[in-house]
């Protein structure tokens, strides 16, 4: 089971979204442990299995801090190891190292997942997805991104240029580049929950760990309503540290459980059943793919000129979807949307076409568990010389995916190729339809076309959304063929 597939059911299983922090500080340990000379350890041990056995029915995860078993050297360590053992194996384990050197990443990464097995880690992003990325080829575990701390000192650098534009909120938004929601997670330590609204904003569907968040007077329900996502999930809660330095915490923890759930619930009711995050967008006709439709011309997918298309023709707009396999988060979306497609349609082997849909098809193979083979664009004179590349029995059922339908030729070109070595292929699945009737062009030649948007959905959809303004939406419903209403 994958880190958040874990979290998820540890939530469901306690109906907490609390986690506890297993730190053997000795000035933070109850006084009746001996905090003194070589039983040390052994009262920190006995100290962090007790706070696992107050709270493993209350809590969904557990995050010991690595620099405090550090400190205490080897003994340390296997400290860490025994505390690791203690905790019940359904609820995840987050490494609290906030690891930042990028030459040690990949040795770091297999210790922490391979050897020690912790389901995440806390990681700093100063030196940019290069660090990040060893840590995210391990399948289902979990990255949290340090992009905010509550340390008074750090405001001239987590503030900076300007309170209104800070470089955490560019962290934000860097970051989400860098692994999909399955994998990458947003920690927040903060004692504003404004500061939080704001990250949540940006990151509707990252799970956001937040810390610091406990001081005198703080409002939980304002935390609550600030760092929910629509859902009123997505957010985990610190128990107080000093409270684990009680005779009992069970008690405050489990009263603390009960008022957080008892405020998701209130904050649930109260929402409008239409509230849903729209990219700062409020549309009165919603698209179910607006979100991957705004991000695709935030990235600069969408250009407006004069471009020579593939086909010959000349259109006054571009879609370029290749700059997507460099954004793992739209990618993943994208995935998503063939995948809906795909799951209602019959086929034995998937095929891409020469060279844009390669890496959509590849990652379509990958997540459907299907084979994939391609038909080569043009032929070499060398090697086996195959028209198709891959392994396959003639009379299979080919589903093609492509990327844009534009006149069709590309995509029955390589059916066609497909078809010559005895395959059958019925559908041909694209991103995109540029319409004016190569669908039923495609019919015509026996095959069934889908698409997961057309250009006339995106058109109306970044009109509605302000992206863009009347005279390129004009133009864009122009060449779509269709005869669409100012919004």
């Amino acid at each position: 089971m994958n880190f958040f597939n874990k979290l998820e059911a540890a939530i469901a299983r306690n109906q907490s979204l609390l986690f506890v922090g297993l730190d053997p500080n000795p000035e933070m340990m109850p006084t009746h442990y001996n905090s003194t000379g070589d039983d040390i350890i052994c009262s920190l041990r006995e100290w962090m299995q007790f706070v696992i056995a107050q709270t493993a029915d209350i809590v969904c995860a557990y995050k010991p801090t690595l620099g405090f078993y550090q400190a205490l050297g080897t003994p340390g360590i296997e400290l860490l190891q025994q505390t690791l053992a203690a905790i019940p194996p359904h609820i995840p384990v987050i490494l609290d190292a906030k690891h930042s050197d990028l030459n040690t990443s990949t040795i770091f990464a297999r210790l922490v997942f391979d050897v020690w097995l912790f389901d995440a880690i806390t990681l700093n992003p100063y030196a940019g997805q290069d660090h990040i990325a060893p840590f995210l080829l391990y399948p289902g575990k979990g990255v949290f991104v340090l992009c905010c701390t509550s340390n008074p000192a750090a405001d001239k650098l987590q503030k900076y240029p300007t309170p209104e534009s800070p470089l955490y909120l560019e962290v934000v938004k860097e970051a989400r580049n860098w692994g999909t929601p399955e994998q990458l997670g947003l920690e927040v330590g903060t004692t504003a929950p404004e500061i939080l609204a704001l990250v949540r904003s940006l990151a509707p569907e990252r799970l956001i760990m937040a810390r610091s968040i406990w001081q005198e007077n703080t409002n939980l329900n304002q935390f609550l309503s600030a760092g929910v996502n629509a859902n009123s999930e997505g957010l985990l809660i610190p128990v107080p540290q000093d409270w684990l330095s009680r005779e009992n915490p069970n008690q405050p923890i489990r009263a603390l459980r009960e008022q957080i759930n008892q405020t998701r619930t209130q904050i649930i009711s109260s929402a409008s059943t239409c509230d849903l995050w729209l990219s700062n967008v409020c549309t009165l006709n919603t698209h179910p793919h607006l979100d991957l439709i705004l991000q695709l011309y935030d990235i600069g997918c969408i250009l407006f000129g004069n471009f020579v298309q593939a086909s010959g023709a000349t259109f006054p707009y571009y879609i370029d979807l290749r700059k997507v396999i460099s954004n793992p988060q739209i990618f993943h979306k994208i995935l998503n949307a063939y995948a809906e497609i795909l799951k209602d349609l019959s086929f034995d082997r998937i095929a891409g076409i020469p060279y844009g849909s390669l890496p959509t098809a590849t990652g379509l193979a990958l997540r459907l568990n299907y084979p994939m083979i391609f038909p080569r664009k043009e032929v070499k004179a060398h090697g086996t010389r195959r028209v198709i590349e891959g392994n396959f029995q003639p009379g299979e059922t080919i589903v093609v995916v492509d990327d844009i339908l534009i006149s069709g030729k590309s995509a029955m070109e390589g059916a066609e190729k497909i078809k010559s070595v005895g395959l059958q292929v019925h559908d041909i699945v694209v991103f995109l339809d540029h319409e004016q009737g190569v669908k039923d062009r495609l019919r015509e030649h026996g095959y069934r076309a889908h698409s997961v948007l057309t250009i006339s959905e995106i058109t109306q959809t970044l009109h509605q959304a302000g992206r863009i303004n009347d005279e390129q939406f004009q133009i864009l419903a122009q060449v779509s063929g269709t005869h669409l209403p100012f919004s």
